[in-house]
């Protein structure tokens, strides 16, 4: 029973990192709709793993490092092969210019640049009730939600067909990760109202981005949470 109870929530973990590999693998072979599925899945046994680990008080740093892992796949790989899939149609041409390698391999910062905020986040103890610099999870949202709004109900045309805009989102996504903003986190200090003011803003404004723009509201979500981070940005502590 203790073995269960220490390992359940490493189990749901490693249940994460499985479905980033599924995920990986089909959007790879152009299966965006099952990589939709497995990054929902994702996310959701991400949370779950935190919540059970506290609730069984079950919590190591085996679990650390392994959520860390998991998240690297779920979160790192994934947006960084949805832009590869972005970039790719541009060959090695950027606004006439012809470069000695394929651009679609700069997609792979986003990749680079979300294993260095989880080393980061691994070894910052003041990151517990607000993040600093955008979360992968949230960072995998808005890449990959704008690609699959893209390929699903192609939206946002412009913005993908165009190859400087797509790499200067590239870059601007790699430095959010890793930036020295403070961003709103879910987790509750206190239940008084006051001090969750960040969190229903945050809440009542994606559900609303959601049930006006749908698929497409995916990546405005997350434009939506940077914007409302940096207005409150005081209160985040």
């Amino acid at each position: 029973m203790n073995f269960i109870k220490n390992n359940l929530a490493n189990a749901i973990t490693l249940g994460n990192l499985f479905s980033g590999c599924v995920g990986a693998v089909h959007l790879v072979t152009g299966d965006y709709q099952t990589t939709a599925v497995c990054i929902i899945l994702s996310l959701i046994l991400d949370f779950f793993d935190g919540f059970v680990a506290r609730a069984l008080k079950s919590n190591s740093n085996l679990g650390v490092q392994l959520d860390s892992l998991a998240d690297m796949v779920s979160f790192g790989v994934i947006p960084g092969l949805a832009m590869f899939k972005m970039l790719e149609p541009f060959g090695s041409e950027i606004s006439g210019f012809h470069l000695p390698f394929e651009i679609s391999y700069l997609g792979f910062l986003i990749t680079l640049f979300s294993c260095l905020r989880l080393a980061i986040f691994n070894l910052d103890e003041e990151q517990k009730y607000y993040f600093k610099g955008l979360n992968t999870p949230s960072n995998t949202i808005l890449i990959f939600g704008l690609y699959y709004a893209f390929r699903h109900e192609e939206i946002y045309v412009h913005l993908v067909n165009n190859s400087i805009l797509m790499l200067i989102l590239t870059v601007l996504s790699s430095w959010l990760l890793i930036s020295p903003i403070k961003m709103i986190a879910m987790k509750f200090k206190s239940m008084k109202l006051q001090d969750n003011y960040p969190k229903i803003a945050l809440l009542i404004g994606a559900i609303v981005i959601l049930i006006l723009f749908k698929t497409v509201g995916i990546p405005l979500v997350i434009i939506y949470y940077i914007l409302i981070s940096l207005i409150f940005q005081k209160q985040l502590k």
